[in-house]
Parts: structure tokens; C-alpha cells; sequence
């Protein structure tokens, strides 16, 4: 088992989308003491693809993996109705483990992959990297200072594109046993950085439907949400903007101040407005907002970095 400040020999299962990301950051050494050891996918030439491009071993079974190789973590990036039966399968071998978002499609599947790693010892993140981007960062801690006094009211509004080309590259895209819609999938980032700013939720109103494209789940939802402090908020999320992504964007309003942070990514701080305005707070506005080339942002490498610290 790996040390304090280290993650040590990670492994992927899982090669599809999203694993490039983790493989490029994994094998680039840019971690401390942190490396890719090992790939796994059931689809042999995805697995080789992988192995041959990071050069480390592949396979296609994950207990033959962890029986062969020397692992301390595995990053689990399966498709998501997938991630309880894989974290129930990996947390007997004790190794620390890392899911994608969504964590789980049931509550009873989240419930029961949290009591499998306390049985056996073993850690349990879920994959929510935008929780360090920088803008979100200066946000949280405005925050926690109390500058907002009372909270009045949080927003998060998606509005990406996806077309019937994305939901075609594999099988269980938008369907409700593997993946669900934008809520539990695009959105999931937005409605986490939501609740982390406001608090627990106390009830909750929505609508959804399918608007553009095939699919059995929905790719448009608006929600109206109360929190138990007594705010109020809303969730507008959809992949039905066309031709392009247009904004993933926070907005946190309370009795002594405002923050807006939008972008296509939650990355652009647009309003940063105080009662009592402080020194830096211009600096803040010139400074901190960043320009990732993609929807997955630059909260990767951060994101690791705390599981380590975690650890």
C-alpha cells in the first residue's frame, strides 16, 4: 500500500472517453510518486489500445489484474450503471478506489459501495474535478468568510450540446440502467458545486423531457429546488443547445453579495460584487478566471492531489 503523499500504482478499468483523460495525467509523471500501472477493458483491442499507447500492461479481466500486478489504487471509469458492481468486485483486495461520476444510478447502489470499502478497509472518491477549478476555489472561500451573509437563492444552468453522434459511440449512452440522462450525467459536476455552496437540499420540484435527440432518457430538465436553510434554487440543465456548447455556469446570491461564474466549464468569474468590497477583490476578477480547452476543465491534476492528501 502506498505511503502518505503518494498514490503509488494506479490502475484504469474502464478505456473509454473519459479514460484518455486520466492516462494522460496518470502516466505523465506531473503526480509525485503516482503512475499508471495497468489498464483493464472487456474490449480486447480498447484494453491493447491503452496498454500499447501508455506502456503498461492491459487486460480484460479486472481480478486476472489485480492478481498480476502490484496495485495501490484503481480508477474505475466504466460506464455508470456499472460502478457499484465494480466496486463491489475490487474493494475485497483492500487497494483504494476512485469512480467517475455519477458515483452510482440508485441510492441503494451508492449505499452499498460505501459500506463494501469500509469493510475491507478501503478508501471511496468520486471524480469531481471542478471542484478545483480556480474560480470555484475563490468562490467557496468568499464563502465560508461569511461574505454572502444570508443566502438567498443558487443557480447552476447547463446548456451543452450533444447530438445523436455522441449518444451512438456506445451502446448504453442515455439509457437508464447504464448512464441516465443530463441530471445524473453532464449536469452532475453543476448540481454537486450547487449543493456544496448552499447546503443540504429539503425538497425539490422538476420537469424533464427528450427534445432533440433519440434516447430513452431525458436531455432537458429544469428543477426548483429548497434548501434547509431556508434558499432557494434552480437547476436548468440541457444538451439540447445547438450548434455548441454554450455555458455550465454557478450563480450564488445572498444579503451582501453576488457571484457569477460561467464560461462553458464553470471557469469564467462574470460577477464578483461585495457590500463591503475588498482589496483584492478586483484582483479576483482580472486574475482567476481560466480558459480550459474542454467541458472537462483543468481540476484533474488537483483532484488527484487531494485524493493523495486524503489518503
Amino acid at each position: 500500500m502506498s505511503h502518505t503523499n503518494q498514490l503509488g500504482r494506479v490502475a484504469l478499468v474502464g478505456c473509454g472517453r473519459i479514460a484518455k483523460r486520466h492516462a494522460e495525467l496518470l502516466g505523465s509523471g506531473k503526480i509525485a510518486q503516482t503512475i499508471l500501472a495497468a489498464v483493464c477493458d472487456i474490449d480486447p483491442d480498447r484494453a491493447q489500445n491503452y496498454g500499447d499507447r501508455f506502456r503498461v500492461p492491459s487486460y480484460t479481466d479486472m481480478d486476472v489484474m489485480m492478481q498480476h500486478e502490484a496495485i495501490d489504487a484503481v480508477a474505475i471509469l466504466t460506464p455508470s450503471g456499472l460502478h457499484a458492481e465494480h466496486v463491489l468486485r475490487l474493494a475485497p483486495y483492500g487497494k483504494h478506489l476512485i469512480v467517475e461520476k455519477p458515483m452510482a444510478l440508485t441510492l441503494e447502489d451508492a449505499d452499498a459501495m460505501i459500506a463494501a470499502c469500509d469493510r475491507h478497509g478501503c478508501k471511496l472518491f468520486v471524480v469531481k474535478q471542478n471542484r478545483f477549478n480556480v474560480p470555484v476555489l475563490k468562490l467557496r472561500e468568499a464563502l465560508e468568510a461569511g461574505r454572502f451573509g444570508k443566502l438567498v437563492m443558487g443557480t447552476v444552468r447547463v446548456r451543452w450540446c450533444r447530438r445523436q453522434e455522441y449518444y451512438k459511440q456506445d451502446a448504453w449512452r442515455g439509457t437508464w440502467a447504464m448512464d441516465g440522462g443530463v441530471l445524473t450525467n453532464q449536469a452532475s459536476h453543476h448540481i454537486d458545486l450547487l449543493q456544496w455552496m448552499m447546503g443540504d437540499v429539503e425538497s425539490v420540484m422538476a420537469m424533464s423531457r427528450t427534445a432533440l435527440v433519440d434516447i430513452e432518457t431525458e436531455d432537458t430538465a429544469v428543477a426548483i429546488l429548497k434548501f434547509r436553510n431556508g434558499a432557494i434554487g434552480a437547476i436548468e440543465a440541457t444538451t439540447a443547445t445547438r450548434p455548441a456548447d454554450l455555458e455550465g455556469s454557478l450563480s450564488i446570491l445572498g444579503e451582501t453579495g453576488s457571484v457569477e461564474i460561467g464560461g462553458f466549464a464553470v471557469n469564467q468569474i462574470k460577477t464578483w460584487n461585495f457590500s463591503t468590497p475588498l482589496a483584492e477583490d478586483q484582483e479576483v476578477l482580472e486574475k482567476y478566471s481560466v480558459n480550459p480547452p474542454n467541458v472537462y476543465g483543468y481540476g484533474h491534476r488537483a483532484y488527484y492531489e487531494h485524493v493523495i492528501h486524503s489518503i
